[in-house]
């Protein structure tokens, strides 16, 4: 499939899954919660073929850990362990996009900035200082993810300076929702269940997985030119 056909599957994708959600099918949100990443890993491929980019890897290891994470915690009501398993998912997605960063701000020659670290180190320190009475035993895993979103977060912010602005903050804004759909997940799931719970995690998360893959597709492009 051509690119653009992967982009009107996703929106499409999109759509139904957010009607499936406003109607409570749970059938639906089952079958298409899974896609939803997919589609763009999907997409991401089609866009990238040809390109050499050592990039790619770690786009396609991080897409490929989020369907696997969205996958598992479908069933996390029904079990816990699931829960732990789809966690573990994502903390490796968010390690794959911490090494593409990582190794576009070496490319890039990027020095990081002071004032960067104490805005992620404010956001880790108040989003966990409200979870920890919460936790239970499930404090060292989420103290562990939150460290490792949190470094994600502040690799994103220092690629703003890269030479295609554009790019810059489009890498940024995906981390920045990844980040917020994460903790508005934590507070939902440990502290106190919201009816727009669902909408405003799932809203996010997509918006971050879209702009994130957008992202990466235009500075992957860009280094073929």
């Amino acid at each position: 499939m051509k690119p653009v056909a992967w982009h009107i599957a996703f929106i499409c994708v999109v759509v139904l899954y957010f009607l499936a959600m406003a109607l409570q099918n749970d059938a639906l949100q089952f079958l298409l919660k899974p896609l939803l990443v997919s589609t763009l890993l999907g997409g991401f491929i089609s866009a990238t073929a040809g390109s050499g980019s050592p990039f790619k890897k770690w786009v396609v290891g991080a897409l490929v850990c989020s369907v696997g994470g969205d996958t598992l915690l479908m069933f996390a009501n029904d079990n816990e362990r699931y829960f732990i398993l789809g966690l573990v998912c994502f903390l490796i997605a968010h390690i794959f996009y911490i090494l593409c960063f990582h190794f576009i701000k070496v490319k890039a020659s990027i020095s990081g900035k002071w004032y960067t670290a104490i805005i992620v180190g404010v956001y880790y320190f108040f989003i966990m200082s409200f979870l920890l009475p919460h936790l239970g035993v499930l404090k060292i895993p989420v103290l562990i993810y939150g460290v490792v979103i949190s470094f994600m977060l502040l690799l994103a912010m220092h690629l703003y300076d890269l030479p295609n602005h554009k790019t810059a903050r489009i890498i940024l804004t995906g981390a920045v929702f990844f980040a917020v759909s994460d903790s508005v997940l934590a507070v939902n799931k440990f502290h106190h269940p919201v009816a727009w719970g669902g909408w405003a995690i799932m809203g996010t998360y997509t918006l971050a997985q879209w702009l994130l893959t957008r992202g990466m597709t235009r500075y992957i492009r860009e280094q073929v030119l």
